[in-house]
């Protein structure tokens, strides 16, 4: 059995929260359970539109979808919402440009199938903390050729320039991961409003300490808070029971 749990916030620099959130302990189409993290990119308000609009398409496409493969249901849903979101900027001037980011995951016995597109994350969190997801962006891009270092990514100028995202190309390109998800372990969904303002390993110590998950969500968008608070903060955490039924 699952146990979820998201929460929002606006931060302490932004007027308007431009993330958005989905959690759905149950099915959704053929799938077994849904949760959804978003980033929106754009103006005043194309930016919140992009996501909350994203993550609806999802949904409708989850729901509509035959197949029964996991991640191929998430594959088109993640191709068909890239393709309503480009046609929603076509509607007005001030939508033009706009995007998310988008990281989406469910459960199917003990395997968490995800996609992602953009610098939203999934980590799995037990003993240690693994980031799953692969970020979509310049500075991930640096490291990986090896131009700069991890530790220099956190606090590069061009840390918040995305390499790709939903609405954007006429390809999302979304990647795909698979891990097995052991009871007691959790997965956190995040934006990068989360991951930029705490390290990895005081996310996992905040996470270890958790006495539900409502109270580990609340530490972590207060830290973030704390640390600066520089942008919007999503979170989504999911954990197994820790006794199989």
């Amino acid at each position: 059995m699952l146990r979820a749990y998201g929460m929002k916030d606006v931060g302490r620099c932004r007027d308007i929260n431009q993330d958005y959130i989905f959690i759905s302990e149950t099915p959704v189409g053929n799938l077994p359970n849904l949760f959804l993290v978003a980033d929106g990119m754009g103006g005043h308000k194309a930016g919140d539109l992009a996501s909350e609009y994203t993550v609806s398409r999802i949904r409708e496409a989850v729901e509509k979808s035959m197949q029964n493969i996991p991640l191929q249901i998430l594959k088109s849903a993640f191709h068909y919402a890239n393709q309503r979101l480009l046609e929603k900027a076509q509607e007005s001037e001030s939508y033009m440009g706009m995007g998310t980011t988008l990281v989406a995951v469910t459960v199917v016995d003990n395997t968490a199938y995800v996609a992602n597109v953009g610098d939203s994350r999934l980590y799995k969190v037990g003993k240690d903390i693994q980031q799953i997801t692969t970020d979509h962006s310049l500075v991930e891009e640096m490291v990986r050729m090896g131009e700069i270092s991890r530790e220099q990514a956190r606090n590069h100028p061009e840390k918040n320039i995305i390499t790709r995202a939903i609405g954007v190309s006429g390809q999302a390109e979304p990647d795909y991961f698979d891990t097995n998800l052991e009871p007691g372990e959790c997965l956190l969904l995040c934006s990068d409003g989360l991951s930029n303002m705490i390290e990895d390993s005081q996310i996992r110590e905040i996470l270890e300490r958790r006495v539900d998950l409502k109270s580990g969500a609340q530490e972590l968008v207060d830290t973030a808070n704390r640390n600066g608070g520089r942008d919007n903060i999503a979170v989504v955490l999911v954990e197994r029971d820790e006794v199989i039924k």
